[in-house]
């Protein structure tokens, strides 16, 4: 057998259209979306993956406004910032790009952004509401792997998913986000005994590691007709590469996603998605709106 691509651009492009017709809808009512990016230093991952935020943001007619600050910037600096962005009525989503450098605290700065504006998902507030499924506001990238199932209308009910991941991006959201479609789910991790054989038992297999020096999923991981979505990127021979090895898994796997083309277009579109949602919430928020 063959499976199939999940072709991520093609669903990213689906809900940016749906976007787009929000964003006229909020300005036909005197509102404009507008996203605050917050860069702090000269990573240059940090710098493409921000350019890449709001040349989307200006594709679906959401504004931006952007905040290079320098690497010296303090928790003191960094606290004002955000309580300004927080108290300015023409901000509906505030968005600050990880990592930090080592002087500013990444929970406490997170901690500060306005519930209401937070797009990333990634306040405690947020993840409260999410752990509940109640969440309105839910981290970009697993709400981007579930639009994915929905978009090829895979039926999640009953299905065990093996998640390799436990970060608070990823693993944790995305096993919340699972369970609330009755899925059930195991997560992996370095320390996890026996990964292969978790894998081989998943019907679902979403991997998030990003070394590929450390860990390939290959084939005989996993069963035939199993889904794999690959959240996984790094460079190799300044080739982007995921964890999967995709030329095998995609003969034996019912659905697989792409590296690039993936999992990654639709991390920025869910962003673009919660942006227009927060605009949505926050107006009638604050005198004026």
């Amino acid at each position: 057998m063959t499976g199939q691509k999940i072709d991520g651009i093609a669903v990213a492009n689906a809900v940016k259209e749906r976007v787009r017709g929000a964003v006229k809808a909020l300005q036909s009512d005197g509102v404009t979306p507008c996203l605050a990016t917050v860069l702090v230093g000269e990573n240059p991952a940090s710098a493409v993956y921000v350019k890449n935020k709001q040349k989307a943001c200006t594709e679906v007619g959401i504004t931006t406004k952007d905040h290079k600050l320098p690497e010296s910037f303090s928790q003191q600096e960094m606290n004002s910032l955000i309580d300004l962005l927080n108290n300015d009525n023409t901000v509906h989503g505030i968005l600050v790009q990880l990592p930090l450098p080592k002087q500013l605290d990444e929970f406490a700065t997170i901690s500060r952004i306005s519930p209401i504006k937070d797009v990333d998902g990634l306040t405690p507030y947020n993840v409260g509401l999410l752990s509940t499924g109640r969440a309105i506001l839910k981290p970009c990238t697993p709400s981007g792997i579930m639009e994915m199932f929905d978009y090829y209308n895979i039926d999640l009910t009953g299905k065990h998913a093996v998640i390799i991941n436990r970060s608070n991006l990823i693993g944790r959201p995305l096993y919340n986000l699972l369970l609330e479609k009755n899925v059930t789910v195991t997560t992996c991790h370095s320390k996890t005994q026996n990964l292969k054989e978790h894998c081989q038992k998943a019907d679902i297999v979403i991997t998030a590691v990003g070394d590929r020096t450390k860990f390939v999923l290959t084939a005989d991981m996993v069963k035939d007709g199993a889904i794999v979505i690959d959240v996984g990127i790094s460079r190799q021979d300044s080739k982007l590469v995921g964890d999967v090895d995709y030329d095998s898994i995609i003969k034996k796997a019912s659905y697989v996603t792409p590296v690039p083309g993936g999992v990654g277009p639709m991390t920025v579109a869910m962003l673009l998605k919660n942006t227009v949602t927060a605009a949505s919430i926050n107006k009638g928020f604050g005198s004026g709106s």
